[in-house]
């Protein structure tokens, strides 16, 4: 495809007026059109090239592509249930994400989140809102079995952060392939249950789609080692949250680390916000200062290799809702 001053590429994500600059020369001679959260769905109708993450509304999709217009989708979010929709699925629309990009920020919240838990730190931060210095019991993570289900991107970055803790990893994928030394086992996807058998802190990185969605129910709870944690820094739905939160009362959870929720915001009458062995998160886990900065430069990278048709970084496979291995940064 070549762009001349008729091709409108559309952004949707809190971009400055620099990012603005990067991206229109990246694609002239096309106009550059700054959508909000608002008018959207308005806007992408006249999009020849879509950039962003559509948050607060439903986009009219099927129109959009019978339009036939729309040549690339360029996610700002790893996340695609925004975009992933039957018409854009069944269309010829190429799809690319921003899996990976902040692996490291994932990873980091991951740690928060765990080590929390290992070191009671709920519990502490209470006692220190009742200004009570006292010595409660703490546990440690050296030792322990790590399960990652899902070792993509983010999975991978915090296996080999975990690596120096003298833990021992094993993990489970759609594609088990390119086992780092450092990880024990990685097996098939539906080796989930043996994962959950061995192991006593359960990382779940998986993208939510079809097959994940509600993956996580009373059946892999009764399955889950006695006393496991349980940490989500995937997506809220892939969790049964019900059965969650019973696992987390009658004690075969010991703690759970939650960056994502069913419902988001978590509405204030879910039972999640008074358990003492929950920490909890507001999906802050792909946070980064530079954000912008770097959707920004991966797709100005992706503009030049989509003029010169050569193969798109992040290319989803969108039966699968995730890229490949082999499309991947």
């Amino acid at each position: 495809m070549r762009f001349d001053a008729n091709t409108n590429v559309v952004l949707c994500f809190p971009v400055e007026d620099y990012h603005v600059d990067k991206i229109t020369t990246a694609v002239h001679p096309a106009n550059v059109i700054v959508a909000s959260q608002q008018d959207i769905d308005l806007q992408i109708l006249s999009a020849d090239v879509f950039c962003g993450h559509a948050k607060e509304k439903e986009l009219p999709w099927p129109e959009v592509v019978a339009q036939g217009r729309l040549k690339w989708i360029q996610s700002s979010a790893a996340g695609l249930d925004h975009c992933l929709k039957p018409a854009v699925i069944d269309s010829e629309i190429p799809v690319t994400s921003a899996s990976g990009l902040f692996a490291d920020q994932v990873a980091e919240q991951t740690m928060a989140l765990l080590f929390g838990l290992i070191r009671s730190m709920p519990v502490f931060a209470r006692s220190q809102q009742a200004k009570e210095f006292v010595r409660r019991p703490t546990d440690d993570l050296h030792g322990k079995t790590v399960g990652i289900v899902g070792f993509g991107g983010n999975g991978r970055r915090i296996a080999e952060l975990l690596s120096v803790m003298k833990v021992r990893i094993i993990a489970t994928d759609v594609f088990p392939v390119d086992k780092p030394n450092y990880v024990d086992q990685l097996w098939p996807a539906d080796q989930l249950n043996e994962l959950l058998e061995q192991s006593d802190v359960v990382i779940v990185c998986v993208p939510l789609n079809s097959q994940t969605e509600r993956m996580f129910g009373a059946a892999e709870f009764a399955t889950v080692k006695t006393g496991a944690y349980f940490v989500n820094v995937a997506r809220g739905p892939v969790v049964d949250e019900q059965a969650l939160v019973s696992a987390l009362v009658d004690g075969t959870l010991k703690g759970a680390g939650l960056d994502v929720t069913d419902i988001e915001p978590l509405p204030e009458s879910s039972p999640l916000w008074d358990l003492p062995n929950v920490l909890i998160t507001p999906h802050v886990g792909a946070q980064s200062f530079d954000r912008v900065d770097v959707t920004v430069d991966f797709f100005c990278d992706n503009v030049k290799r989509f003029l010169a048709g050569e193969p798109l970084l992040n290319h989803v496979d969108k039966v699968l809702g995730f890229p490949r291995p082999e499309h991947r940064p």
